[in-house]
C-alpha cells in the first residue's frame, strides 16, 4: 500500500503519517518546505508540492494507491482556500490516474437534528462559522465528483491532541455525541479511523464521521 499525504506537517496530517507508518504503509509526505520536515522513517519519502497547483498534485499522487488531503487554512491562510483547494486537488489526482482520494473535512455540515446542520444551530460558535461554511461548500464540490473514489471524513464537533485508544464510533451524516451530549475525538483516533479506511474501504463517494 502506497499513499501520499498532502498537509503532512499539520496537526492532523502528521498523525495520519505516523499511524500509516506504524502499519508499514509506504508514505509520501507532500509538503511545501521539505527542508523543514524532520520525520525520518524507512517507509517514508518526502516530496515538495503545492496542493493548490494541479501539476504538483499530479506529481505527488503519481503511482500512489490513495491520496490524502489533510489541508486546513492554518498560518493565516484565507478561509476561502478551504473551498478553493478542491478543484486543483481533484484535477491533479485524476491526472495522476490515482482513483482514491480521502479528504479531511469539517464537522459543521453534520446534522444535529433532521434537516438541521451543526453550523446552522443557534449555539454554533461565531468564531468558527466562516470556516465551517467553507468546509460545507467544499463538500458539495466533492459530492459532484463522479470519477474518483473520494471519501470525505468529518471529525466530531471538537478534535484535539489526545490519546490513541482505537476505541471510537463511526457514523455517516449525523453528529456523534457521547452519553453526556459531548462530541469529541482525539486527533490520534481520528487518524486511526482514516488509516482503517485506507486499508479497508467502506465508504466510496460518501462522507463519514468519527467520534466517541
Amino acid at each position: 500500500m502506497k499513499i501520499a499525504v498532502f498537509g503532512a506537517s499539520g496537526r492532523i496530517g502528521s498523525r495520519i503519517v505516523t499511524e500509516a507508518l506504524n502499519r508499514d504503509i509506504d508514505v509520501t509526505a507532500v509538503v511545501r518546505r521539505p527542508e523543514s520536515y524532520t520525520v525520518i522513517h524507512p517507509h517514508l519519502k518526502v516530496a515538495k508540492g503545492d496542493i493548490f497547483n494541479a501539476q504538483d498534485v499530479e506529481t505527488g499522487a503519481f503511482n500512489q494507491d490513495v491520496v490524502v488531503s489533510a489541508y486546513n487554512n492554518t498560518q493565516g491562510a484565507p478561509i476561502s482556500t478551504i473551498t478553493e483547494v478542491a478543484i486543483p486537488l481533484i484535477n491533479g489526482v485524476k491526472q495522476a490516474h490515482t482513483k482514491r482520494l480521502i479528504i479531511v473535512g469539517g464537522a459543521g455540515s453534520l446534522e444535529v437534528s433532521p434537516g438541521v446542520q451543526l453550523v446552522d444551530a443557534p449555539n454554533f460558535p461565531p468564531a468558527y462559522k466562516a470556516s465551517a461554511l467553507a468546509h460545507r461548500e467544499s463538500l458539495k464540490i466533492y459530492q459532484k465528483e463522479k470519477e474518483l473514489q473520494w471519501i470525505y471524513v468529518s471529525p466530531s464537533a471538537e478534535i484535539a491532541p489526545g490519546e490513541r485508544t482505537g476505541n471510537f464510533r463511526t457514523g455517516t451524516n449525523q453528529l456523534l455525541t457521547d452519553e453526556n451530549g459531548k462530541s469529541f475525538i482525539s486527533m490520534e483516533d481520528f487518524a486511526v479511523a482514516i488509516v482503517d479506511e485506507i486499508l479497508n474501504p467502506r465508504h466510496i463517494r460518501e462522507r463519514f464521521t468519527v467520534g466517541y
